[in-house]
């Protein structure tokens, strides 16, 4: 994920508890990041960790958060009450198109059964309801052969 926003931002800080050769190697939650001290936090947590990456990332960005994690991410009972009703997202995009994602690489022949979305909360529209919106397909144009060379993590 760092590499394609690295092509779009002037600066991209990136890290990871391992290292896939793009960043820092360090635990997003226990590493002491200053409260508001970066723009935005983009990030694609471990699924059983979301709610707490969302907290913490929510700390550290000014402006932004942007969570990419399974749909039913909107679901439970302590999401509802601890994260999304004191703090709902601006936006969650919906995936028309299934996201094949393979831990650690990239697989041209991954097929999945998991719909993504990305979950966005926009600080500077503090007031604005929730929006649902879809990402329409793009999978296809938006896939570059270089993106699934086994040695993709490179810097």
């Amino acid at each position: 994920m760092s590499r394609p926003l690295a092509e779009k931002f002037a600066s991209v800080e990136s890290s990871d508890l391992v290292d896939y050769g793009f960043g820092h190697t360090r635990d997003f939650l226990a590493y002491p990041y200053a409260r508001g001290g970066y723009d935005w936090v983009i990030t694609n947590p471990p699924f059983k960790l979301a709610m707490e990456f969302a907290e913490r990332a929510l700390e550290v960005a000014r402006q932004g958060v942007a969570i990419l994690a399974r749909t039913v991410f909107l679901e439970s009972i302590t999401r509802y009450e601890t994260l999304f009703l004191p703090r709902p997202p601006t936006y969650v995009a919906q995936f028309v198109e299934r996201v094949p994602m393979v831990k650690g690489r990239v697989d041209p022949k991954a097929s999945t059964a998991t719909g993504y979305a990305w979950f966005v909360w926009d600080k500077t529209q503090n007031s604005a309801p929730t929006r649902l919106v879809w990402i329409p397909p793009c999978r296809s144009k938006l896939e570059r052969p270089e993106d699934y060379i086994q040695a993709s993590f490179r810097s």
